[in-house]
């Protein structure tokens, strides 16, 4: 994955423009209404969605496989602090954060990887804290495209999984979590294919407080 991420990035470069995702836009007036002032963002990228959290005043994390990626975001992005890591293993952060978001990551991964990286962004999440994920939908036009290698789960290239959620399965993902909201948000985007729209899964969910002895 690091391999692929990393010579997208240097192909393409900023492929999705310096605009956030809108699905960041509405997590942050949902961060905002939380009082959260620190944010971990797995999957930072080039940081075009970190800056809207760190331009609002929030001290952000990025974690992004691709180094170079990592680069521009640092160019883009001076206020946040990125780090070249995998989102499945971020046992390295010793901060426990108000609030995650996570823009399309999380449906990159098989069964395992999901369930292991959902753990990891948990235990850096703190007691009440918000989440705030996007996934690719069963209702993408790419459904179905490419060997199915797990339930719903398609290569549409070569050692690339991509999961298509339905809301049963997203909940069923987010079963450690209190879910507080969960539906479905087209987000336009164009990077180099024509303008288009994803049929994007959100939830916004926190983290279960731990009752008091």
């Amino acid at each position: 994955m690091e391999a692929f991420w990393d010579s997208r990035f240097r192909k393409e470069g900023m492929i999705w423009g310096m605009n956030p995702s809108r699905t960041a836009v509405y997590a942050l007036e949902a961060f905002r209404k939380a009082g959260a002032r620190t944010v971990l963002v797995p999957g930072s990228g080039y940081g075009r969605n970190t800056r809207l959290f760190s331009e609002a005043g929030m001290k952000v994390t990025g974690v992004e496989i691709s180094e170079y990626a990592v680069q521009l975001a640092k160019e883009h992005d001076p206020e946040t602090t990125f780090y070249n890591a995998s989102v499945i293993d971020m046992a390295f952060l010793d901060v426990i954060y108000d609030a995650v978001y996570c823009f399309n990551v999380l449906h990159l991964f098989r069964e395992a990887d999901r369930k292991q990286f959902l753990n990891q962004c948990l235990n850096r999440l703190k007691d009440g804290g918000p989440a705030f994920f996007t996934v690719f939908s069963e209702i993408e036009p790419t459904f179905g495209k490419g060997p199915e290698i797990e339930p719903n789960t398609f290569e549409s290239r070569p050692g690339h999984p991509v999961h298509y959620f339905t809301e049963a399965d997203l909940l069923a993902h987010f079963e450690a979590f209190e879910v507080l909201e969960a539906g479905i948000m087209e987000d336009p985007e164009d990077h180099g294919e024509g303008p288009h729209t994803h049929l994007l899964r959100y939830i916004l969910a926190c983290k279960k407080e731990r009752p008091s002895l």
